[in-house]
């Protein structure tokens, strides 16, 4: 699968272990997939969940756009533990860092993304008696652990960690110990010794950053599973900047567009594609449809009919779009179904006492 430059770093530079190193891992497609493609200490976390033990799960969204495809492996893996060994979830917001970062214009917008990012995330299926929201500007109790973890971490490690430099604002240079704070939250306030962190191959420095806080504040390390990127729509990185993403707020008509114009394995002609076939190894459509929508056998069989030109990349894509407006459509009427009570109830507004 492409883009995957970032993983393979994480394990050759940074010391992750691959998938398929595990001798046991869940029976879920993105273990078997190549989306999750590498780990720290899952092994652990998972033997402790097999065994009925108390297990956590951290992931968080950033409060400056909205869901997107590129979304699915994670929050389908989370939902997976939640639904087959009770994990309990939380999901900072990162209201602030949207802020200190650039990423929006104002604390309020940030907070009024959070509000509907909440709302998004229940729609997604996560069980509102097992899942909190921490969003910063509402439960800012977190801060508190957040000075608590930022004495164990210097302006050296953060620097080394981030790139950072000394012109940019010192929101962003304490941001990695609120950050740390999130991921900490379940061991230090509920006693939760088992966490898994899921995250992109470009989150990995803050769990760096926050498995050694937690040694040094006499936690346990939270475990981490690094998810795959998939391309965006053009083959490319997907970034909110180059509107190459398929987001879950997205009309059908705006997601059959972005489906039917997207980076294709086919040849440029009919005769030719006919004659040469296609290759379903760029293929966006094919990438898509093979990590979410079938089978490995199904996968098989139409990968094997691209490549001898007997499919072509329209009905693919075709194929595709019906794959992702069904799915789609179901989950926005799912979040109109999302009453404000239940939402509220989510969201943590005092201290854990």
């Amino acid at each position: 699968m492409a883009l995957k430059a970032d993983n393979k770093k994480l394990v050759e530079k940074f010391g992750a272990k691959p998938i398929a190193s595990l001798k046991d891992f869940p029976d879920h497609y993105a273990f078997h997939n190549g989306l999750l493609f590498s780990h720290r200490d899952f092994d652990s976390f998972y033997k402790a969940a097999q065994k009925g033990e108390r297990v956590a799960i951290v992931t968080g969204v950033n409060a400056s756009g909205t869901l997107h495809l590129g979304h699915k492996t994670v929050f389908d893996t989370v939902l997976f533990f939640q639904k087959t060994f009770g994990a309990e979830l939380f999901i900072p917001i990162s209201d602030d860092e949207s802020y200190v970062s650039g990423k929006v214009d104002s604390q309020k917008e940030a907070l009024d993304n959070s509000l509907k990012l909440a709302k998004e995330l229940l729609a997604f299926g996560f069980d509102p008696k097992k899942t909190r929201f921490v969003i910063d500007q509402i439960y800012t109790d977190i801060y508190n652990l957040a000075f608590l973890v930022s004495k164990k971490i210097t302006l050296s490690e953060i620097k080394a960690a981030y790139g950072y430099k000394n012109e940019e604002n010192i929101g962003l240079h304490f941001y990695p110990a609120v950050q740390s704070a999130h991921v900490l939250f379940p061991q230090h306030a509920h006693g939760i010794k088992h966490v898994l962190v899921p995250i992109g191959p470009d989150e990995d420095a803050h769990l760096r950053v926050a498995r050694d806080a937690a040694h040094r504040v006499s936690l346990p390390k939270p475990a981490v599973l690094h998810a795959s990127f998939l391309p965006g729509t053009d083959g490319q990185k997907m970034s909110k900047s180059k509107n190459n993403a398929i987001f879950f707020s997205d009309s059908e008509k705006a997601i059959r567009k972005k489906i039917m114009s997207s980076f294709s394995g086919g040849q440029q002609t009919l005769e030719e594609h006919r004659k040469l076939g296609g290759n379903p190894d760029v293929d966006v459509a094919c990438q898509y449809l093979k990590a979410f929508y079938l089978s490995e056998d199904d996968a098989k069989v139409l990968f094997a009919q691209y490549r001898k030109g007997e499919l072509l990349s329209g009905e693919i894509k075709k194929l595709l779009a019906d794959y992702v407006v069904a799915e789609v459509l179901s989950f926005q009427k799912r979040v109109q179904e999302v009453d404000e009570k239940t939402l509220n109830k989510c969201i943590l507004t005092h201290p854990v006492k």
